[in-house]
């Protein structure tokens, strides 16, 4: 039931944004012939006649469309009339072809301050981590106590449980990565102890290399993006070969290592490197803060504690918060879903990362199932802006394509040609059906592998 419920919700998102075009179309007084839900791909379910427009439900139903008699090369209107589309002032089309985005934002506006009205209470975005328990003795040895709250790491506020889970896992001892300007100052300190011996040489056998005293390495540092789940961290750090990471190990606890003939003292300096990113945390207990230094995650990635995760919820009780807090929600998700096509168009998020239709409607039912109609409402409310963000963007085939060519129109001061225009819209639309099967086979085997 969830899951209908979820796709209910989206399906509105879709007749909300033809229904913007459609609309708008009317007060303009131009002609719409078709009213389609879902796309011209494969059998038609419904078809209908209402007025002069003929309404469709087809089989694909991912999608929607608004079709005017200048999509039809056999239309019967003359082609002065001024029910087409193409021949109203450029501006009256402009904002048709934007109704609906506009439309899906007012609808996202809508959801945001509707729920947060009759609920009384909205997602902050962020979250409360606290220990609950220890996994391991070691977790008592290094000053946790049941029932810390987590509120720093590396001077870096915790407001969720990705952003310590990373702290961790790029924390872990001996990961075989190591900082190149690290090495570099292990190895001018190897240098000043044994000036005898050159950094690129291989070093004589049963020749004592003494080394300088141990240092960790540098604490990790996560920048915001990463802190809030919206972007991947990617260090700089170098792997160490197989034969540096076995000296490593035995290089632990020595003051001097005997030469077996087979490295460098630059071979030296990347296995000294190699140890364990400090963490420094500040823990809430009694309402104090309590400073939890030089704290060392094992070879797993573990601190060896259970965690309590504890969602922060915002009161919206009166008209002021409602608008406060509900335009905070819109104005987070909307930078967010902005930074992540940033990293899409950039390359920093992968195509195998990219998820659709069928990933929302599984995760948006689990959402409803869990949490409540409400938090399926807010999501639909964060798809929808991301409707009308995804919809503006310059590519043929979409709205934000269509506002290309007219401003194109404008500086060049006549239409660009139809032939240019219709091949461009082609491949536009063939680009946005390849995405949307890669997406939906993403999708698919994120389901099967149980990814969400």
């Amino acid at each position: 039931m969830s899951i209908i419920i979820m796709l209910l919700l989206l399906s509105v998102l879709i007749l909300v944004h033809e229904a913007g075009h459609f609309y708008a179309a009317k007060y303009f007084k131009m002609k719409v012939d078709k009213f389609g839900f879902g796309l011209p791909i494969g059998p038609t379910l419904f078809e209908k006649k209402f007025g002069e427009t003929t309404v469709l439900i087809h089989a694909f139903l991912l999608g929607g469309y608004v079709s005017f008699p200048d999509d039809e090369k056999d239309c019967p209107l003359p082609k002065d009339s001024p029910e087409r589309f193409l021949n109203k002032p450029l501006y009256q089309r402009a904002i048709v072809i934007s109704a609906g985005v506009v439309a899906n934002i007012v609808c996202a506006v809508v959801l945001v301050f509707l729920a947060a009205f009759i609920w009384g209470y909205l997602p902050s975005g962020d979250y409360e981590v606290y220990i609950k328990d220890f996994a391991t003795p070691q977790a008592a040895e290094y000053g946790f106590q049941k029932n810390d709250k987590i509120i720093e790491v590396n001077g870096a506020k915790i407001k969720n449980h990705y952003a310590l889970t990373n702290f961790v896992k790029m924390s872990k001892s001996n990961d075989g990565k190591v900082d190149e300007e690290f090495v570099n100052n292990r190895l001018k300190a190897l240098e000043e102890i044994n000036p005898a011996l050159e950094y690129d040489e291989v070093i004589p056998p049963e020749v004592g290399v003494k080394l300088p005293e141990f240092r960790p390495e540098n604490p990790v540092v996560l920048y915001k993006h990463v802190l809030k789940a919206q972007a991947y961290h990617k260090d700089k750090e170098v792997s160490l070969t197989p034969e540096q990471k076995l000296l490593s190990k035995n290089l632990a606890d020595k003051e001097v290592y005997v030469s077996d003939g087979r490295f460098t003292l630059r071979d030296v300096a990347f296995a000294l490197s190699d140890s364990y990113h400090p963490l420094t945390m500040v823990v809430e207990r009694n309402g104090e803060q309590v400073t939890l230094p030089n704290l060392i995650v094992n070879e797993s990635g573990q601190l060896g504690v259970q965690l309590e995760i504890k969602e922060v919820i915002t009161k919206t009780t009166t008209p002021f918060s409602v608008l406060k807090y509900g335009t905070k929600y819109l104005y987070d998700n909307t930078s967010a879903m902005i930074y992540g096509l940033y990293q899409i168009f950039t390359g920093k998020i992968p195509l195998k990362d990219l998820h659709g239709i069928v990933a929302i409607t599984k995760v948006g039912g689990d959402i409803i199932s869990n949490s409540g109609i409400f938090y399926g409402i807010l999501l639909t409310a964060v798809i929808s802006i991301n409707l009308a963000i995804v919809n503006f963007l310059p590519i043929p085939a979409l709205d934000g394509g269509h506002i290309l060519f007219m401003i194109i129109e404008k500086i060049q001061g006549k239409p660009v040609s139809e032939k240019f225009m219709e091949q461009l819209s082609s491949a536009g639309f063939l680009f946005l059906i390849l995405l949307m099967f890669i997406v939906i086979f993403n999708d698919i085997v994120g389901i099967i592998t149980n990814k969400f």
